[in-house]
């Protein structure tokens, strides 16, 4: 069983390689942002909560992101693993996964870390063009797709996000160094994480991650 957590800065590489293991490994990839649409229309009260939460303009509290992840990860299709795109961001959260991971047979097997320089991070970022329906991830200079604005995996135009630029990475950033670089120690201490430079470009980095994976299978 393949439970994988994807950590990195935003532009590192977690969204191009958590779509290539996807679909290599047909393992579900779970990302923050799926889980709060899919909980809100499915009805549910729990998604009722979040939707007037996000509505309002609010955060979605640690205790209610926790329990929308623990009802996703529990559902059949994550059973012989997942792959985790932005969960956990904050200790609290981590601390939980751990909890709830004995309590329903999904607990961690890795985490992998990407890092790479801020230089670099803003290059990506300000070309990144990404898939709005399936999540693919391109770059208008080293990683266009074969046909301009569309997605090569389904046909989708491409977008360029709202905060794919240099002000908003800076924000980002700090964010992400504030709470969420920390649980790096979290995962090392329990002999989990595996770093991978980020730099080392996605054909290359996604060799290096199979070697990894099909070590562990």
């Amino acid at each position: 069983m393949l439970n994988i957590i994807l950590m990195g800065p935003p532009g590192a590489g977690k969204g191009t390689q958590a779509v290539k293991l996807e679909q290599e490994y047909k393992l579900p990839h779970i990302s923050t942002g799926d889980m709060f649409r899919e909980e809100t229309s499915s009805g549910s009260a729990l998604g009722n909560q979040v939707k007037a939460i996000i509505e309002r303009g609010d955060l979605v509290p640690d205790e209610l992101t926790v329990a929308i992840v623990k009802a996703r990860l529990s559902k059949d299709d994550c059973a012989k693993g997942y792959i985790l795109d932005g969960f956990p961001r904050t200790l609290p959260q981590a601390e939980a996964l751990e909890i709830m991971g004995r309590e329903i047979g999904r607990e961690v097997s890795l985490v992998i870390n990407f890092s790479a320089s801020e230089d670099e991070l803003v290059r990506r970022i300000s070309g990144r063009r990404v898939c709005p329906k399936c999540g693919a991830s391109y770059h208008v200079v080293s990683m266009k797709p074969k046909q301009e604005g569309i997605c090569d995996l389904c046909g989708t135009p491409l977008i360029q996000r709202k905060d794919d630029n240099e002000a908003s990475l800076k924000v980002r950033l700090a964010n992400y160094y504030k709470s969420t670089a920390p649980l790096l120690s979290f995962y090392k201490e329990r002999k989990l994480l595996h770093d991978f430079d980020g730099m080392m470009g996605s054909v290359k980095l996604h060799e290096e991650l199979t070697k990894l994976l099909n070590g562990l299978k």
